[in-house]
């Protein structure tokens, strides 16, 4: 080869990897707009969009964080970006992952998630393109005085038309149950918690060392098969 040619393909190379590094950055500038409503404003909101709510870790992450985006990539595949929506939280952490590969393929998304994110400056993805603070003194679940999900699990369970929970604690259990109680599909699929991440946590509280990283929501829901639950 040449050396002009070499040079020639050299930079073209450059060329091709300065256009995908450019892409992700320039679909994922932040959100669009960050602001605090009701149930009823998200609801508005969604009206005639069909909404893919993702479950899972969040802060915990994930062991295999990569198996986590390939098994959600599959459910992205199957739904036509002009009239779906995705959500998976707002925040980056964990789950939110899942935004990235969403704007890669089209999708707007967006992230429903309690003021507590706001007001401790959690960061927000910025592939989340509409994050929608709902009021709320508990990051979401179920009250263990009441049985009632918290406003921000309502809203999720709410808009939702499909819920897949990749792994989880309680908050991503109660909502999956709540949203499988009302006849909506639910689909689950294991995972590992960030074993690191879950052994440094129980070392801070005391607690004898860990061996088992799959979260709550897989107590619940790992004796079902895989697919839709109604």
């Amino acid at each position: 080869m040449s050396r002009s040619r070499a040079l020639g393909w050299i930079a073209s190379l450059v060329a091709a990897s300065a256009i995908v590094l450019a892409g992700p950055a320039s679909a994922c500038e932040g959100p669009k707009e960050a602001r605090e409503v009701d149930r009823a404003a998200i609801e508005a909101f969604v009206q005639g969009r069909r909404v893919l709510s993702f479950a899972g870790y969040s802060g915990a992450g994930y062991e295999h964080p990569e198996i986590m985006l390939e098994r959600a990539t599959d459910f992205l595949k199957s739904e036509d970006p002009a009239r779906t929506l995705v959500n998976a939280g707002g925040t980056a952490e964990g789950i939110g992952a899942v935004y990235e590969a969403a704007k890669r393929m089209g999708f707007t998304t967006m992230g429903v998630v309690s003021t507590l994110a706001r007001d401790e400056s959690v960061p927000l993805s910025k592939c989340a393109d509409h994050v929608f603070f709902v009021q709320d003194a508990t990051w979401g679940g179920r009250s263990p005085d009441t049985g009632e999900l918290s406003p921000t699990s309502e809203a999720i369970v709410s808009v939702s038309a499909l819920m897949v929970g990749i792994g989880g604690g309680d908050i991503a259990r109660d909502e999956m149950l709540a949203a499988k109680e009302r006849g909506k599909p639910v689909i689950f699929i294991p995972a590992d918690m960030n074993h690191a991440v879950a052994r440094a946590k129980a070392a801070k509280r005391g607690d004898p060392e860990l061996t088992e990283f799959k979260g709550s929501a897989h107590k619940a829901f790992a004796t079902q098969r895989r697919g839709p639950t109604q």
